[in-house]
This record gives C-alpha cells, sequence and structure tokens, in this order.
C-alpha cells in the first residue's frame, strides 16, 4: 500500500511513518517543517520505501506531489494545533487547518486515493456532562481550533457523499511518548519529563484537579495503521484510554520514572483549561479491532528513556 502522510515530521506523524514502513508499506511524507523536524524522520529517511517532500499542505503544488506519487491512503496529521495561537489569531487557524484540510481532501480525490484518514481532537466536545465522552456525544467547540477540526470532520463526511472518498475520523486524546517536543504548544509529560530531568521547577496549574486522558503515540499510530486498511471506513472513533489522570497525580509519576523530588509548584488556573476529559475507546475495538496497549506508567517509562538518551 501507498501512504502519504502529512505532518510527517511531527512527533505522532514521524512515528506513524516508522509503523508503517514497518507494516510493509510505501510512505511519502509532507511537512512544511513550521513545526516539525527532520531528526524525527532520522530513521524512516534510512529506508528506501521513505520520501520526503517539504510543503505546505495549502501549496497547490500539493496536487501534483499526490499525483505522481498516487496514494492509496492519505493520512492527514499537518494542523495549526495550539488552543491559544488560535483564539489570538483565528483567521490564521482556519487558513490553516480548514483551507489545509480542504486542499488535502482535493489531493486525495485528484489522485485517486481511496481513503483518508483524519486527525480530530477531544477539543470538538468542549466541556463535556458525562465522561468518558463517547463518539456520538454533542459538539460544542468552544475555541477557533476546536471549530476548526470539527470543520474539517464536516468536509470530510461531504467529499465522502459527494465523491465516494472513503474515510475515517480518529478523535485524539491528549498524546505523549518519544518525540514529543516540551517546546511551543506541548503536551504536559513532555514539559514535566524535560524539566525534571533537568531539575528545572515544574508548575502545576490550579489545584492539581485537572484530569486528562493520556494515551501512549505507539497505540494511536496503531489506530491509524487500522484504519488505512478497510476498517472502520465511514465511522468516527475516540483514541484514548477512558481513564482520567489528574495533573498531580501525572506529576508523581512522571518524577518517579525520573527519580526526581515530587515537589512542583502551583500557580492560577489558565483561563480556557477544561476541568476533566477522558473518551471512551469501545467502539473502536468493533470499529478497528483497536484497543489502548500500554499502560501510563509503562509509557512514562519509555518516554522518560527516550528523553535522557536524546
Amino acid at each position: 500500500m501507498r501512504v502519504l502522510v502529512t505532518g510527517a515530521a511531527g512527533f505522532i506523524g514521524s512515528a506513524l511513518a516508522d509503523r508503517l514502513l514497518d507494516d510493509g508499506h510505501e510512505v511519502l511524507g509532507v511537512d512544511d517543517l513550521s513545526t516539525g523536524s527532520l531528526a524525527n524522520l532520522r530513521e524512516a529517511g534510512s529506508r528506501p520505501a521513505f520520501s520526503f517532500t517539504r510543503l505546505d499542505i495549502r501549496d497547490p503544488a500539493l496536487t501534483g506531489v499526490a499525483d505522481d506519487f498516487g496514494p492509496d491512503v492519505v493520512c492527514h496529521l499537518a494542523a495549526q494545533i495550539s488552543v491559544r495561537e488560535s483564539v489570538a489569531d483565528p483567521v490564521r487557524d482556519a487558513r490553516l487547518n480548514v483551507e489545509g484540510t480542504v486542499a488535502v481532501l482535493e489531493a486525495a480525490r485528484l489522485s485517486g486515493a481511496r481513503k483518508v484518514v483524519h486527525t480530530s481532537s477531544v477539543a470538538v466536545y468542549g466541556r463535556p456532562s458525562e465522561l468518558p465522552v463517547g463518539a456520538d456525544s454533542p459538539f460544542e467547540p468552544r475555541s477557533p481550533y476546536a471549530a476548526s477540526k470539527l470543520s474539517g470532520e464536516v468536509y470530510l463526511r461531504t467529499y465522502q457523499a459527494l465523491y465516494g472518498l472513503d474515510s475515517t475520523t480518529l478523535v485524539l486524546a491528549n498524546v505523549y511518548g518519544p518525540r514529543q517536543s516540551p517546546n511551543g504548544e506541548a503536551g504536559v509529560v513532555a514539559i514535566f519529563t524535560d524539566s525534571l530531568l533537568k531539575g528545572a521547577p515544574t508548575v502545576v496549574y490550579g489545584d492539581g484537579s485537572q484530569t486528562r486522558d493520556y494515551v501512549h503515540v505507539t497505540d494511536v499510530v496503531d489506530a491509524f495503521a487500522r484504519a488505512c486498511g478497510n476498517a472502520g471506513t465511514g465511522g468516527r472513533f475516540n483514541i484514548g484510554t477512558g481513564r482520567q489522570t489528574t495533573d498531580r497525580e501525572l506529576h508523581t509519576l512522571v518524577a518517579s520514572a525520573v527519580g526526581a523530588p515530587d515537589d512542583p509548584g502551583f500557580a492560577a488556573a489558565r483561563l480556557g483549561d477544561l476541568p476533566a476529559m477522558a473518551v471512551d475507546p469501545a467502539p473502536a475495538l468493533d470499529g478497528l479491532g483497536w484497543e489502548p496497549r500500554t499502560g501510563l506508567v509503562d509509557g512514562l517509562k519509555a518516554t522518560v528513556e527516550w528523553a535522557r538518551s536524546s
């Protein structure tokens, strides 16, 4: 199978490229390197079945690149991922996440791709009244970022209805693991890990009771790999564990994995942060044959080992 991966130089995209290559597929990575890094593609780049094109997905040249490659499947991970940046500049967010997604769908359609696997976010659920959140829960986007990710889902369904372009949407919980940068709009696991390894201060916002659903990147790319086949076509699946971990609990677990003092500082809660989140992954077992396999303790240990050796 030939798979085009947008956002291939990013944290999740590069892990997906590695997994697809391991499975025997041919992969074309596309990334403008605005946030991704070629260092993430060092392993993939050493393999003859991998090629890379540096390109903004909104560039009209994407259509020709896709047509030349002839993908069977397009995995779309390129995105503007910062909620705060989307609030500060919603027009830029829409250009990257809405216009960019439409450009990817057009490239997929015109190149004859069979399927697009799209990345969405739990942000589309807003502040759910019940946890864990089911994939059929109401949408309540509370940021331009959430609105743009939801718009991508709508465009996906439109292209399936208009052109018969198969699709699967994966709604990701809080992904963590090797290659996640502690800079920019980073996950808290990467931030805690980096600071604790350096002996730098760490900060927990609010009283530490805010919860998130942490899913390891190897489990996430397994969901993508499964969705590249015929499984889950037309479906929408939450990719998480269904388990809530508080910020304070997470700090304790990361500190233990690092072997550092569990003594964070505390700061005022940040405006817009959700008090709790977890998603129900059960439908993914039926639709994709997928379930999370990496426990948080083991996942954090592997993440710390990677960070320590990087």
